[in-house]
């Protein structure tokens, strides 16, 4: 289940940050809240224009972390809210999730779709 309050950040200005770690260790890339789209089987979409690096990561090890977080969306302590998102990713060239995206980012190569196994909040 997806909590409503990561929903209502989505729609807010905000920075995503995705976490992937590959051979060569560690690796972040960014995005933004107004990117992220939910799937009807609560997937978490992100256009991805070049990440290359994360591709190549998520073909070693598909967990991910990702966190985004808005201060227009009330949190636990006040102004600002934010999640942590674990999950399961994987990159998607064609087929309708492809396609679904491409339809509202015509610049994206692919979609990574994150099957999510907790979003927790975190401020």
């Amino acid at each position: 289940m997806i909590p409503e309050k990561l929903l209502e950040i989505m729609k807010k200005d905000g920075v995503v940050a995705i976490a992937t770690l590959g051979p060569d260790g560690p690796h972040m890339v960014n995005t933004w809240n107004s990117y992220l789209r939910i799937s009807q089987d609560k997937r978490l979409f992100i256009p991805a224009g070049y990440m290359h690096k994360t591709e190549a990561n998520i073909a070693h090890n598909p967990d991910v972390l990702i966190t985004l977080g808005s201060s227009k969306v009330e949190g636990l302590h006040g102004a600002g809210a934010g999640f942590l998102i674990k999950g399961k990713a994987q990159f998607i060239t064609s087929g309708p999730d492809f396609d679904f995206m491409k339809e509202k980012f015509s610049w994206l190569r692919a979609t990574l779709a994150v099957t999510i196994e907790s979003a927790t909040q975190t401020w």
